[in-house]
Order: structure tokens, then sequence, then C-alpha cells
């Protein structure tokens, strides 16, 4: 596993526009990823949503959700430690909770598997359209790959992933139109708070495919910002 800086990532500032995460990048103000995909959510998906919250209590949920993208952050990083070379030793006998996580991911999902890294916690962006941060770019099982990081309270489905897999498909759109890379897959790599690795792969036709939709769905997001 080696560094390969052989694309140069822009800098960029990020900030809340109306309640959504926006990113500057070359003097463009534009909505990230996951604000887009927020925004065009299915009413079936906000109406699961809600159901869940009245479940568990409104309150719990913003618990549960806190508790979550602290998890996150903290594996996330982690494994960002690991990718640059700068996981200390003395920080082996930290056995947190998402320490062991993000070994899961590493031991599991990146060691013999990773063969070059292009970048990590990079910027991209599809000009005028979107951006956001990617967490790992570069050529995994030798073919050029994404590389999202995540984790979850419970085992998932493929079905239940397509965000994940629209997220990734739209930074693989956004480094192919900027760099003029040939991203033919998308590998997501999954820990649960119990320790439990899962790993999915999207290429080829499916991979278009979510592209395609990511695509309408930043249409629909202007669409509406327009009407608005």
């Amino acid at each position: 596993m080696q560094w390969n800086n052989k694309y140069i990532y822009p800098n960029s500032t990020r900030s809340i526009v109306d309640g959504s995460r926006h990113y500057s990048v070359n003097e463009e103000q534009l909505p990230s990823v996951t604000t887009i995909l927020k925004a065009t959510e299915s009413e079936e998906k906000k109406a699961s949503l809600q159901a869940w919250k009245d479940r568990v209590g409104h309150k719990q949920a913003e618990i549960i959700k806190r508790e979550a993208s602290s998890r996150g952050t903290s594996m996330h990083d982690y494994i960002e430690k690991f990718l640059l070379g700068k996981l200390n030793l003395d920080l082996l006998g930290d056995n947190t909770r998402e320490r062991m996580m993000a070994d899961q991911i590493i031991e599991n999902g990146l060691r013999n598997k990773l063969d070059e890294i292009w970048g990590c916690e990079a910027i991209l962006y599809y000009p005028g359209k979107y951006a956001g941060a990617a967490d790992c770019i570069g050529v995994y099982e030798k073919r050029e790959t994404i590389i999202d990081f995540k984790q979850s309270n419970k085992p998932k489905k493929d079905e239940w992933i397509e965000d994940y897999y629209l997220q990734c498909a739209a930074y693989a759109l956004a480094h192919d139109t900027v760099h003029g890379s040939r991203i033919s897959q998308a590998v997501i790599l999954l820990c649960t708070k119990d320790n439990i690795f899962q790993r999915f792969m999207i290429d080829g036709k499916r991979l278009k495919d979510y592209q395609n939709k990511f695509l309408e769905k930043v249409e629909k997001f202007y669409t509406q910002r327009r009407a608005n």
C-alpha cells in the first residue's frame, strides 16, 4: 500500500447555507452530496425516519444520532491516521470501541487489498453542481476505486444502503469529470458497533445506473431551489 499523489485535490472551506452543508471550491459555492440526498429524499424514506423517531422517542433518537456521529468521526480519524502512516504505536493499547471498529475495517477491508492511495478526505467536485469529501480514493484490488468507511448500529442489507451507493457514485462521477480518471468501482467498508464487518461493492452497469440516478437528484435539487 503506497501513496501516489497523481492528482491534485483542491482546498475547500465548508459552510452551512440555509441549514445545509456547502463547499467553497474554486470560487463556487456548491451543495454537498449529502445535502442533495437529504433534500431529494423520497416520501417513503421520510415517513420511515419519522416512524422510527416516534417509536424510540424524539429525545432518544437525537441521543442515538449524536452517539453514532461521534463514533463515526472517531473511527474515521483512526483509519485516516492509518492511511497517512501516523497511527502511533502508543495507541495500540487503546481498545475503545471506535478503535476496534477501525481495526476491523483495516484488517478485513484494506490490508493487502488497497494497492495505491491517491487521497483521503479528498475534496471532489462536479463543476457547477456539487462537492464532497471522499474517505479514500485509489487502486483497490487493481481497480480505480472510491472507498467509503461507514459505521452502523446493526448489520446492513444491500437494499438498505442506496444512499451510500449514490454518494460513492457521485464522487466517482466528479473524480472522472475533473481528473479524467476511470473509476470503475465503489467499495463500502462498514463495521457495526458490535464489531461485525461488512463489505459492499458496486461496479459496471450498476455504478453507471447510480450515477444517472444521482444526476436526476441533482436536477431535482436545483429545480426545487429555483421554485423556492
